[in-house]
């Protein structure tokens, strides 16, 4: 018998490069009994190509959470506080929907996400492979941001300034989160 009870669960969306693997993780280092998921961590089956599935309007159905959700599941059976999950859908996929407490959107300039992104994904790439990662965003990629910030930043709870620190967002997510006495700074 399960005598705990359910950690909170806060899940944290951006746009590529918006700075939710960072946070997500800060949290769950700096938050007492929390843990954390990073979707990017699976190999999930879903749409082989991004930008087709924007176009078609990006159900989030299309992907099989199925292995992100048996270790969220598992996380749930342990005596945690929080959990926090890096996640891309909020509330859009009805597997994790009915157990997310919290959905945090980062606000984050488009400029600045890619930026961060070019400065992660590409620290060893050639002047020529950059340039055509910012003509790709430019022509292509960008719409696929745009999506999110137009269905993925409403259906959250809490809107936080990307441009503000790690430390700042935490802090203001805790507050929201409902114990902000749990957070070392």
């Amino acid at each position: 018998m399960n005598n705990f009870k359910r950690p909170i669960t806060i899940a944290i969306a951006s746009v590529s490069g918006g700075g939710k693997t960072t946070l997500t993780t800060h949290l769950a280092t700096h938050i007492n009994n929390a843990k954390a998921l990073f979707f990017d961590d699976y190999d999930l089956v879903g749409p082989d190509d991004i930008l087709e599935w924007v176009d078609r309007g990006a159900n989030s159905h299309e992907w099989n959470l199925e292995p992100f959700v048996a270790d969220f599941m598992e996380l749930l059976k342990q005596p945690l506080e929080y959990i926090f999950l890096d996640y891309p859908f909020a509330y859009r996929h009805t597997r994790m929907k009915e157990f997310i407490d919290l959905a945090v959107f980062i606000e984050t300039p488009l400029d600045l996400a890619l930026a961060r992104r070019l400065s992660r994904d590409f620290q060893n790439s050639s002047g020529e492979e950059i340039v055509a990662q910012v003509n790709h965003y430019a022509s292509h990629g960008r719409r696929a941001y745009i999506h999110m910030l137009e269905t993925i930043q409403p259906d959250s709870d809490l809107l936080v300034d990307g441009t503000l620190t790690i430390e700042t967002l935490a802090n203001q997510i805790m507050v929201k989160g409902g114990d902000y006495h749990g957070y070392r700074t």
